[in-house]
């Protein structure tokens, strides 16, 4: 059976999905792949939202942007006031007084997805405090320091150009999509296991002659139609449980598929 025919099958001929277990191992594992894939595409969406929002609030952002210059690793300014100015998914601090730390900064979080800061000696990112930034950045704040040569130069019209300018690269979509199918990946897998554990148990109630990866198989294939359902669910809808979804709608699947299974004597 090939990958396309089981896909069709679970789709439309459920009843065929036992013979899900005589495909081999690493196919059926390329195919789960290819449901987190599909299982990916909510997440993928929402962070392609949040970034349209970031462009547009820095374009926001920018007219508020005074001229300024750096000049002994300080910011050197005309309108020496500083200012805090929030849209929805930036909290933008500039500081040239020296007033706010860049523990302030962080604190400015709560309800944001990011917070930046232009102090007086040095600008500051910070990112949301989870395991995902802290696993693939190592920490959720960055201070940059005036004195590094990269910054040495920075002017307001040059920040002010560049948010104006700033688009994002049609291929950031494709990588994320990409990094969100691995953990869609774990959690499916995970998902299927424990939904593989209660059919096994199912299974042998009915007497049927599968093995457990034998019922393994047949529920990856019986998770098709609720992955693509969650996935188009949880597009429209964050709060979906999407997980519970597929659990309980697979394991339905499941127990169609080997309804016609041979019995042990």
């Amino acid at each position: 059976m090939t990958l396309l025919q089981l896909a069709k099958n679970s789709v439309l001929h459920f009843n065929k999905l036992k013979f899900a277990k005589n495909v081999g191992f690493g196919k059926m594992i390329v195919y789960l792949l290819l449901l987190s894939l599909v299982a990916a595409i909510p997440i993928t969406l929402q962070v392609r939202h949040v970034f349209t929002d970031i462009q547009s609030d820095g374009q926001e952002i920018a007219k508020q942007i005074p001229d300024f210059t750096i000049e002994d690793g300080k910011i050197q300014t005309e309108k020496q006031k500083g200012f805090i100015y929030q849209t929805n998914t930036v909290i933008f601090t500039f500081d040239p007084e020296g007033q706010r730390t860049p523990e302030d900064i962080s604190s400015d979080m709560v309800g944001n997805f990011l917070s930046v800061g232009l102090l007086q000696e040095e600008a500051v990112l910070s990112l949301p405090s989870n395991e995902a930034t802290e696993a693939i950045f190592g920490d959720n704040q960055f201070e940059f320091s005036y004195e590094e040569e990269e910054l040495q130069d920075l002017t307001g019209k040059e920040i002010r150009n560049e948010l104006n300018q700033s688009k994002v690269p049609w291929w950031v979509p494709f990588l994320v999509l990409l990094i969100a199918t691995y953990p869609s990946f774990i959690n499916l897998i995970v998902t299927l296991l424990i939904t593989t554990i209660i059919g096994n148990l199912y299974s042998r109630i009915r007497r049927t002659k599968n093995r457990f990866f034998d019922n393994l198989k047949i529920m990856i294939a019986s998770a098709t139609l609720p992955v693509v359902i969650g996935a188009v669910i949880n597009s429209f809808s964050t709060s979906f449980d999407s997980t519970t979804f597929i659990a309980i709608l697979s394991f339905f699947i499941f127990t169609q598929a080997i309804r016609n299974t041979k019995k042990i004597e």
